[in-house]
């Protein structure tokens, strides 16, 4: 399979290439995208604890981490995806990366601590995304001021939300 590169757009990796194997499913956000997103999560980002719950490359919160996270949990169940995840995380000497092999549905019952931000960006068209919110807003996870950045292939409504959840 073709590796493919990213980069990092700010923070102390600024610059830095991560490199990624396609896998079905798997969609990197792209450049602009995780400016914007970062943008908005500036005020909240430094020392924030987030879980990368699809993580697929990585790329969300390795750019997390970048810009000051305290913390990200990395959750994926694809072995090659992991396994490059784990090597960029090495790679670039991230102290504060929890890395989770496994379904993301299942190994989320396992942690025993809450989020600040959390980044769910699930395959499509498998109906991961209500089940994962749902599970999200059941465990307890979410601090009550906590933000979650969604990738969904269909639009998402206030009434698709879990109790408590707004756009």
């Amino acid at each position: 399979m073709a590796e493919q590169a990213l980069r990092i757009i700010a923070g102390e990796h600024r610059g830095r290439k991560l490199t990624f194997t396609q896998a079905e499913g798997l969609r990197p956000t792209p450049d602009r995208i995780r400016e914007t997103l970062f943008n908005w999560l500036q005020p909240v980002i430094t020392g924030a604890r987030c879980l990368d719950m699809f993580a697929g490359s990585g790329l969300l919160g390795i750019e997390a981490l970048s810009r000051g996270a305290g913390e990200v949990v990395f959750m994926e169940k694809q072995k090659q995806t992991f396994a490059k995840l784990q090597s960029n995380v090495n790679r670039l000497e991230l102290q504060n990366a929890l890395l989770l092999y496994g379904d993301a549905l299942t190994l989320i019952s396992t942690l025993d601590h809450s989020f600040d931000i959390v980044f769910l960006d699930p395959p499509f068209h498998q109906g991961l995304l209500l089940q994962a919110m749902q599970q999200l807003a059941d465990c307890g996870l979410l601090k009550p001021a906590a933000r979650v950045y969604l990738e969904s292939e269909v639009a998402i409504t206030e009434k698709s939300l879990p109790d408590g959840w707004e756009i």
